[in-house]
């Protein structure tokens, strides 16, 4: 007799009157690589209509793993899930909402990753339809994550795996009725009882779809709102010693629930009455729960807003938000080069500008006092103070609280390319600016695949400056962009950059066309790249030492000399730099008491 094969996975979905994207869901389950009798889909029904109790039924009866739970209305997600977890079958348990998909394989990667890492709990990469996802939490699989260190808290969604037996043991579940922020509660519950939390993020796992109409895209009413908030954040004070995990679990919530609803285009949109209704209840929590080490830790801005809020000066954190929604950040292509190797070098030039002038001054600050430093490291040590403009005031907190200098060091400046035509969007990292202009390198085999249609898009930039973020359109002049001249064989297919009637830059590669041209560079690099390690690191350092005919090589003094072991020169020049440092010693130590002793 054949034993049936157990069931890995359940997937529970709560379902009330769904849209068209249910269909793309269900054709997401057919698509996946484990069989029927591997997994199974529970569609727990919060008292739909009659057609769709019929929709569902016509479902469940074309796939054997198909089960649907009627039940009783509740209006929220929250209890239909935990009706699907008392009856899923599955060593684990994944949650889908009703307009999202899942990508092919998903579901085995899923659980073989689990498996692997004897993880209680996977967060699969998410891939944001028509919503931003955060981008830290996905830069790479974590077998073990760790809470507080790792970006966990990027994303508190659901749509995760979960061993069922440790929810159950643990008895984890989403709070009944309408509660705002239960997908916190339940993800920070599980997250505190977890022995094992794994990142995957090197494979696409769920699609998360954007629906306009949704709770998280409507505006809050804070009197209701918030004290679900403080539900989590007492959760969070339950299970955490007080220190620098609590400040930083904290720092979460104040940042991304309290703080970024005070930016400045939003706040300034508010009705009055709102605004004033919003603050009433957000001042006593900021006060009560947010002290000045979950403070410290925010980015310059952040840290304005919460001084200004905790000290109830509204006047002054309106002016502040009219400030910064009347700032305008503009990116513009200097300098464009292409390399040998196929790669574009560009430079680009940031302003952050307020009628037409500078909006972000800063100044030079004492150095710290006490600190016993030469005068090439002064400049380094003394704080960069902002100075407000005259209609906030010079006076607005004091000049300690206005040092911008951790968030100056943290300065980026990245690219994104938006293909417009295929709604598809690629990140191009750059370089910390260094007066406001920064390098980025546009590498076109690295950016597209070898069978990506796409044809390229525009370029926007995305800077961090000082704390603030800005995303603008990427501008050039026709002339500094002809400087670049035609893309080399090593980039691949024919790249170009344009400017458009309107001065902002597109990137363009051909498409179907140049593809002798993209496999040739492709097959370079690899061979070159297979070269690279075929040869010993130390093999390769050999060129640069002494004795090599022809080589050249840096002496103290810092000068480019040329040493030739024919002739003996090499040893010639080492006894000529012995004998001008000794003809020349480097000036005495400034600190002699430090001086090592001598050998």
């Amino acid at each position: 007799m054949a034993v049936s094969a157990p069931v890995r996975v359940s997937v529970i979905v709560p379902v009330f009157n769904p849209g068209p994207g249910f269909d793309e869901l269900i054709q997401s389950f057919d698509r996946q690589t484990l069989s029927s009798r591997e997994f199974e889909v529970i569609l727990c029904d919060d008292g739909s209509d009659e057609s769709t109790r019929l929709r569902l039924e016509q479902v469940a009866r074309a796939r054997s793993n198909v089960r649907v739970l009627t039940l009783a209305h509740t209006g929220w997600p929250g209890t239909p899930r935990n009706y699907g977890i008392e009856a899923a079958r599955g060593e684990y348990v994944f949650f889908a909402d009703q307009d999202d998909r899942l990508f092919e394989g998903a579901l085995q990667k899923f659980c073989d990753y689990a498996d692997r890492c004897s993880s209680d709990v996977v967060v699969g990469n998410v891939v944001g339809i028509g919503r931003r996802i955060p981008r830290q939490i996905f830069r790479r699989d974590v077998p073990r994550a760790v809470l507080g260190k790792d970006p966990l808290l990027e994303l508190l969604t659901p749509h995760k795996l979960f061993r069922s037996s440790f929810l159950r043991e643990n008895n984890i579940r989403f709070p009944d009725g309408r509660v705002r922020l239960e997908d916190h509660l339940f993800v920070m519950r599980a997250y505190f009882s977890a022995g094992t939390i794994s990142i995957l993020a090197s494979q696409p796992c769920y699609a998360w779809v954007k629906n306009e109409g949704s709770a998280s895209s409507s505006r809050i009413d804070p009197v209701s709102y918030f004290p679900h908030l403080e539900t989590v954040l007492d959760l969070v004070e339950a299970n955490t010693e007080p220190g620098e995990l609590r400040d930083t679990l904290l720092r979460h919530w104040y940042r991304g629930k309290i703080l970024k609803r005070l930016d400045g285009r939003r706040m300034v949109r508010y009705p009055d009455d709102y605004r004033e209704r919003f603050l009433d209840v957000v001042t006593p929590i900021a006060q009560a729960r947010f002290g000045s080490a979950v403070e410290d830790g925010l980015p310059f801005p952040l840290r304005i807003r919460s001084a200004l809020l905790r000290a109830g000066r509204r006047d002054d954190l309106l002016r502040l938000a009219e400030f910064e929604a009347e700032l305008e950040c503009r990116a513009e292509v200097t300098s464009a080069q292409w390399t040998r190797g196929g790669k574009l070098n560009l430079t680009v030039h940031v302003q952050v500008v307020r009628d037409e002038e500078n909006a972000l001054i800063f100044e030079l600050g004492e150095s710290p006092a006490g600190s016993v430093i030469g005068p090439a490291q002064a400049a380094d040590l003394r704080p960069s103070v902002w100075r407000p403009p005259e209609d906030l005031g010079h006076d607005l907190l004091p000049r300690n609280a206005l040092d911008a200098s951790r968030d100056l060091r943290r300065g980026r400046v990245e690219l994104l390319l938006r293909d417009e035509v295929r709604n598809t969007e690629r990140r191009i990292p750059g370089r910390a600016p260094q007066d406001l202009s920064a390098s980025v390198t546009i590498d076109p085999l690295r950016i597209f695949s070898r069978r990506d249609p796409s044809v390229g898009g525009q370029l926007v930039a995305q800077v961090r400056h000082a704390g603030w973020t800005f995303e603008t359109e990427l501008r050039a002049d026709q002339a500094t962009l002809d400087t670049a001249k035609r893309s080399p064989i090593l980039a691949g297919r024919k790249c170009e950059l344009v400017v458009r009637s309107d001065g902002t830059v597109e990137f363009r590669r051909d498409w179907p066309a140049g593809r002798v041209r993209d496999l040739a560079a492709r097959a370079v690099r690899f061979a070159y790249s297979l070269a690279r390690r075929a040869v010993p690191q130390q093999v390769r350092r050999l060129r640069s030492l002494p004795g090599k005919p022809g080589c050249r090589r840096r002496s103290r003094s810092g000068r480019l000399r040329r040493s030739n072991s024919s002739t003996g020169s090499g040893s010639r020049a080492v006894e000529v730099s012995e004998l001008s440092r000794r003809a020349h010693p480097p000036p005495p130590h400034p600190h002699p008491a430090r001086r090592p002793p001598p050998r």
